[in-house]
């Protein structure tokens, strides 16, 4: 495997220097902001990574007053007591994003945050004493207790939660494959996730950065080269 040292020295060279790079990386995640978030919080930005899932986020974003307006704040509590008919109602509602199945998959999901809060105090809680070593068994408890949070959506929610993680978007794993890694093209399988884990690991443990960061190199050091009003404008440069 090429040394994470090389990959930094190319994202440094593509964007005017390392001083320049830095400008583009996030902060290292904070655990303890992350446990404070509400699990109203929480269940909205599930939501809001489901329906933006395939689907133009502009538009997501312009409709969003809506949205928390139709599912009542995203409380998880009052959302699980709705009966179907609120829900049947949604179908129609013109406030939000009329897609039968992402909105059905907001009634599972309170019902999933509020069983995790249950466990775990809050489901931020949950998060935040969550390993990042261990990303893939959380996106694989995502995707069997949650509805629709597999995959890039599950990663994708981690990430504007503020949780410490890796995305396998298509740059990230370009350079993934471009330092030795044997994995198919686009991440899928459990066998590929698994190796992905366990490069970022490796890297982790070698130079002391977050996994978001990491994950920003990356994907900053190969493929497209975006100029940095471009990757703001992209909201998620990875």
């Amino acid at each position: 495997m090429t040394a994470f040292k090389t990959i930094r020295v190319r994202a440094e060279k593509r964007k005017g220097g390392p001083k320049a790079l830095a400008k583009l990386l996030p902060a290292k995640p904070d655990p303890k902001a992350l446990a404070k978030l509400g699990d109203d919080q929480i269940l909205a930005e599930m939501t809001k990574r489901v329906f933006c899932a395939g689907f133009a986020w502009s538009v997501i974003e312009s409709k969003w007053p809506g949205f928390e307006k139709a599912f009542l704040g995203f409380k998880p509590g009052p959302l699980t007591l709705q009966p179907d008919d609120f829900w049947d109602g949604l179908m129609k509602d013109i406030r939000i994003v009329r897609n039968g199945a992402k909105i059905m998959s907001v009634r599972a999901n309170a019902g999933f945050v509020r069983d995790v809060a249950k466990e775990h105090g809050s489901f931020g809680k949950f998060l935040a004493d969550w390993p990042s070593s261990d990303q893939a068994g959380l996106l694989e408890l995502l995707a069997k207790r949650g509805s629709r949070l597999g995959g890039n959506t599950g990663q994708m929610m981690l990430r504007f939660l503020g949780w410490d993680g890796f995305v396998t978007s298509r740059d990230v794993v370009l350079c993934l494959r471009d330092a030795g890694l044997d994995i198919a093209e686009t991440v899928t399988s459990k066998r590929d996730l698994a190796k992905v884990q366990a490069q970022f690991n490796e890297w982790a443990e070698e130079t002391g950065l977050s996994y978001v960061q990491l994950s920003r190199i990356c994907a900053l050091s190969i493929g497209e080269n975006y100029s940095a009003e471009k990757l703001v404008s992209l909201g998620a440069d990875e």
